[in-house]
């Protein structure tokens, strides 16, 4: 059985890389971290993992970004995929857009940037993620 999958969508490559870094290191290499530069090329990466029968633990999204906000594009996720863990990734998130990703695509945890390892673990907890 192949690793299950993060998959962390954010306008800026430089903070995608970071903590696509972080996750592999915290998590000890037991998942998969997709990366995606848009909303639109998250919705598709998501797709294509489904498509491909494999398990899609978390998606990662920052609010602002050009396009899709972080807010509308976890609510689609949630729509297509209402099982998935949505974490919402954001230095300057509108409370209103978290109100509102909260109550209609069930955001399970909002996280401040910079971000530390206890907020992915209280997110996330490794007790979660599958042990090879």
């Amino acid at each position: 059985m192949s690793k299950p999958y993060i998959v962390c969508v954010d306008d800026d490559r430089t903070i995608l890389m970071s903590l696509r870094a972080q996750l592999r290191h915290w998590y000890n290499d037991r998942l998969n971290i997709e990366i995606a530069e848009s909303a639109e090329e998250g919705l598709e990466l998501i797709t294509e993992l489904v498509e491909d029968g494999e398990q899609i633990l978390a998606v990662i999204s920052d609010w602002l970004m050009p396009g899709m906000r972080g807010d509308e594009f976890l609510i689609k996720v949630h729509e297509l995929h209402p099982q998935l863990t949505k974490i919402m990734l954001t230095g300057h998130a509108d409370p209103e857009a978290v109100e509102r990703t909260q109550n209609m695509a069930g955001l399970d945890h909002c996280i401040g940037k910079p971000w530390t390892q206890e907020d992915f673990f209280r997110a996330l907890p490794p007790s979660r993620i599958p042990h090879d």
